[in-house]
């Protein structure tokens, strides 16, 4: 993907509605930078090689953590980066609608390495072409 002409994130969001279901809008050498609104809970699952990397563009996002020293929550807001380290059991919600930017290297499944039964809502995919 080597896009010639600028992407308006705001113009990427409002081309899909799907909560968990990431969109690729460019790439940086051998990572994507996806885009994707999230509501209500993900799963829990684990990326056992790499760190995820999270933007919260609007809204607020909730991080769960499950940690050598134990669980906690972080609490994202509007403008806040946070990363998961590889290997570290974790689970995004949001209360309400948010949008989210995420950097993982290509082929990274969003639904990690070792994960939950994945439910209906969450879409277990290594990102979708923006449309």
């Amino acid at each position: 993907m080597e896009p010639t002409q600028p992407i308006s994130l705001d113009k990427a969001f409002a081309s899909f509605d799907a909560c968990w279901s990431p969109r690729i809008v460019a790439a940086v050498n051998d990572y994507d930078v996806r885009i994707a609104k999230f509501e209500g809970e993900h799963v829990w699952h684990v990326h056992e090689d790499t760190d995820e990397f999270f933007l919260v563009l609007d809204g607020e996002v909730h991080l769960g953590l499950r940690e050598p020293a134990g669980a906690r929550t972080v609490v994202l807001t509007k403008g806040s980066v946070f990363t998961v380290p590889r290997g570290t059991e974790h689970r995004p919600s949001a209360p309400r609608r948010a949008e989210v930017l995420l950097f993982e290297p290509t082929g990274t499944l969003s639904v990690g390495d070792r994960h939950e039964e994945v439910p209906d809502h969450v879409d277990a995919t290594t990102g979708h072409a923006l449309a």
